[in-house]
């Protein structure tokens, strides 16, 4: 797996830009179906992504990464917040009026036993979106499809192949070109490479690293793997029980994480150095993730961090901005260079 060596995008207006987004799934109980509660998947999530960039998600398992995912895509309703492609509000489109932004925006799913149809030959899976867009491409729909099976490194003769023949390296493969077929502007992949095996993961990672450069796309990656993370992302946010905890460039996140759970993550990824003479700090967190049914008061990492103070519990750390871009949301941060000031609403890192 090669670091990618292309540079952060400029500043620009963001091609994708979310405010203070929020879903709630409610939990009903009785013969009446009332409310009692509800899973707080996603609980006010601001960022925005601009466009030729990567933005890596990472987090622990039920942090609400794949919600989010799928609340940017529109394939689920937000419960409050905004989205913005573009510039246009598309926050609450119906189906009718999110057609047409289906050819900008595509998602790469995480299991690619379970997202290809076994039914369908792989002609008709990829192919599938010309049909529902009502798109005759130049040359004929069996001559994109090939060439797109061709782009993604299969062999345009699988045509007539179906899902079952194809070894889950290859699926994958199948799923990327189904999403590049109307050459979408924003692609979301939601951990495309944990169910592969490590040898091949390295191949998609690369794979999605050279369409990008080749087409101009911009990606949101959302994974729990950190190393996986580190070489396709030109920013990085972490997210823990449905909020960003931390959101910063590549670099800055890995060389000088700021909030004590980011810190916890990283101490975890494995150095491949077994003549590595100085140990890393293991940092092991105590107790397990709180319930997003209930979520705890104040900063919600507090239950487990050793660092947490008096004040940890009572009051909600902010979303903070250093002059640097590095933003962070914990009343003790790590490596704080200055003092942080707040940041606007919605905005990304500079």
């Amino acid at each position: 797996m090669t670091m990618s060596a292309r540079p952060a995008p400029e500043a620009a207006e963001p091609l994708l830009k979310v405010e203070g987004l929020v879903k709630h799934f409610p939990i009903v109980k009785g013969l009446l179906r009332r409310q009692a509660g509800a899973v707080r998947a996603v609980d006010g999530l601001s960022f925005d992504v601009r466009a030729g960039e990567t933005l890596g998600v990472v987090g622990e398992s039920g942090c609400g990464k794949s919600t989010m995912g799928r609340l940017i895509t529109r394939l689920l309703e937000p419960t409050a917040g905004r989205i913005e492609f573009e510039g246009k509000d598309i926050t609450h489109l119906n189906v009718a009026g999110m057609r047409p932004m289906r050819r900008d925006v595509q998602m790469i799913f995480q299991d690619p036993y379970s997202s290809l149809n076994p039914r369908h030959t792989v002609g008709t899976i990829v192919g599938a979106p010309f049909r529902l867009q009502g798109i005759a491409p130049e040359g004929g729909v069996k001559r994109e499809v090939q060439r797109l099976l061709e782009l993604v490194g299969l062999n345009p003769e699988h045509y007539n192949r179906y899902p079952h023949e194809f070894s889950g390296g290859q699926r994958q493969r199948i799923g990327i070109a189904r999403a590049l077929a109307l050459k979408p502007r924003l692609v979301v992949a939601d951990e495309p490479v944990s169910a592969l095996d490590v040898s091949i993961q390295a191949q998609v990672v690369n794979l999605l690293d050279d369409l990008q450069e080749e087409l101009g796309l911009t990606y949101v990656i959302i994974a729990h793997d950190l190393s996986v993370i580190r070489h396709v992302s030109d920013r990085i946010a972490v997210m823990y029980l449905g909020k960003i905890v931390e959101l910063a460039d590549r670099a800055s996140l890995y060389e000088t994480p700021m909030h004590p759970y980011t810190k916890a993550l990283l101490s975890a990824v494995p150095v491949p150095d077994p003549g590595r003479r100085t140990k890393r700090e293991r940092i092991l967190l105590t107790g397990d993730v709180p319930s997003p049914i209930s979520p705890p008061a104040g900063c919600r990492f507090h239950t487990r961090c050793w660092k947490a103070t008096e004040v940890c519990g009572t009051d909600e750390p902010p979303l903070l901005t250093l002059r640097t871009g590095h933003q962070v949301a914990c009343h003790h941060p790590e490596n704080a260079p200055e003092t942080p000031e707040p940041v606007t609403e919605g905005a990304g890192a500079e």
